[in-house]
């Protein structure tokens, strides 16, 4: 197993939790450095041996990877390790003129020190391919410049910003899907042919080479009447933020990485992000989300409505029998309805489960109760469930409650019932014990197969995917056992 960042860095380096934490703000953030520097990023850690092992690898997207097997946990040679000891104590970026054949083609190395607060704390390896010798496009050009005053903050500490958003960042924009570069005032040096094809398709026809960037966008926006705040700080590359603008229908994510040098700005780039088809989806997600949160919804009223019914029925019923399966159908009809009310409330596709079988606890137990005294407890958590095993267990569970009401304390005048849920994963086991008359004596037969019992048994096994045991309870009174492997 390739070992993680991590633990490498708990179990070979003596590096602080700050440091360690610097770097992974580091490696969150530096897919943009290898993408303009068209390198591969290796990241090695001083161990406490006095050696350094890889940490972290970052293949560009923009080019060819060198590496294609990860270099994680792989040690530095002899020669590599004399390199890093000299740049960790200079804080100077060491480059090899003289390429490394790594193959049929050559590769130009340089180490860089990775700086936290004035130290270097570990080193940062750019790994180019040299390839077919040729004059470099322009935008090879601008961006090898701009990956160079990167790796340049990197040995200075001043990259990655504190203040920066990290890669876990919703629809992040990356290197490849357009990048514009500033310079102090604002105005914009180069811009690749994506960001150039993005803004026309957004109605900007504004040439930008030499433009403020924000002038061209606060112009093209002025007529929508809506600015985001944080759009000037980012169009001028004062902050490492992120701003979104939607123009002409298109929805684009800008985000800002100032470029300094030992605390003076030296300029910015400006990565962008066309959206326009995320958003759309989330649109349609959230529609969908909005339409099932409605279905359940519906689902309950007409349940309600079900209950009412039945509820009119058993009051014009002259007959105990009836009134007694009509009042079991309404408790049924009820549980259900509370556990689509519960999904008509969230857009998860799951439910709290303690919440939900809170209340339709205290239903069954004052329904069966006729008076007598009842008291339950209930223990652990059932966590969230899944909304298509949410409706079978809670089922399952008044049905447990009711027969302990109506068949062991009923007969002893009251008492207890305890309800324990102990979660492990998607395994859930639930014990419904009370303390009253108790099971019948060997040889006279389980529990009743009533309709409840029937329910119980069909749901436990089939639906729930588990199992459904009674056993006496120790110091009187029956215990069930319910076990349930959730979806």
């Amino acid at each position: 197993m390739v070992p993680s960042f991590a633990s490498i860095a708990e179990r070979m380096s003596d590096l602080s939790r700050e440091d360690q934490d610097w770097i992974r703000r580091l490696i969150a953030d530096w897919q943009a450095v290898a993408d303009l520097a068209f390198a591969d990023l290796v990241v090695w850690l001083p161990t406490t041996t006095g050696s350094f092992v890889a940490a972290a690898l970052c293949r560009p997207g923009t080019g060819a990877t060198i590496y294609h097997e990860d270099l994680v946990g792989v040690a530095a040679g002899a020669a590599q390790q004399a390199d890093f000891r000299e740049v960790m104590a200079s804080g100077v970026i060491r480059r090899h003129h003289d390429p490394r054949w790594h193959g049929s083609f050559g590769v130009r190395e340089e180490a860089v020190p990775v700086v936290r607060k004035g130290r270097a704390v570990a080193v940062m390896t750019r790994h180019g391919n040299i390839g077919v010798l040729r004059n470099p496009s322009r935008l090879e050009t601008n961006y090898v410049e701009m990956a160079d005053e990167l790796i340049g903050m990197i040995s200075r500490g001043e990259f990655p910003s504190a203040s920066a958003p990290t890669g876990s960042a919703r629809h992040m924009p990356r290197v490849g899907d357009g990048v514009i570069r500033l310079n102090t005032q604002g105005q914009v040096l180069f811009a690749s042919p994506n960001t150039l094809s993005a803004f026309h398709r957004a109605g900007v026809i504004a040439d930008l080479g030499g433009a403020l960037l924000v002038e061209v966008l606060t112009e093209c926006l002025r007529e929508s009447g809506h600015i985001d705040e944080t759009l000037p700080v980012v169009a001028m590359g004062r902050a490492p933020w992120i701003s979104e603008i939607e123009l002409g229908g298109v929805a684009m994510v800008l985000r800002s990485i100032p470029l300094t040098n030992r605390g003076a700005r030296t300029g910015a780039l400006v990565l962008s992000r066309d959206v326009t088809d995320l958003r759309r989806s989330e649109i349609e997600l959230m529609t969908k989300d909005a339409t099932i949160r409605e279905i359940h919804h519906r689902v309950k009223n007409n349940l309600q409505e079900v209950s009412a019914l039945l509820r009119m029925q058993a009051r014009r019923s002259s007959n105990p029998e009836v009134k007694t399966a009509l009042g079991d159908a309404i408790r049924r009809v009820s549980t259900i309805a509370t556990v689509h009310e519960t999904l008509s409330q969230t857009i998860a596709q799951s439910v709290d489960f303690d919440s939900v079988f809170g209340r339709t606890l205290r239903l069954a137990a004052d329904a069966a109760s006729t008076g007598i005294p009842v008291r339950t407890v209930q223990e652990g958590s059932f966590g969230d469930v899944p909304g298509d095993d949410a409706t079978v267990l809670a089922i399952v569970l008044t049905e447990l409650v009711t027969n302990a009401v109506e068949h062991g304390l009923a007969p002893a005048g009251g008492g207890t019932v305890w309800i324990k849920a102990r979660r492990d994963g998607d395994a859930l086991t639930v014990v419904i014990a009370d303390n009253g008359v108790g099971m019948p004596a060997p040889g006279q037969g389980g529990p009743a197969e009533g309709l409840g019992t029937q329910i119980v048994r069909t749901f436990a096994t089939g639906e729930l995917r588990g199992s459904i045991d009674w056993q006496p309870r120790p110091g009187g009174g029956t215990k069930a056992i319910v076990t349930a492997n959730l979806r």
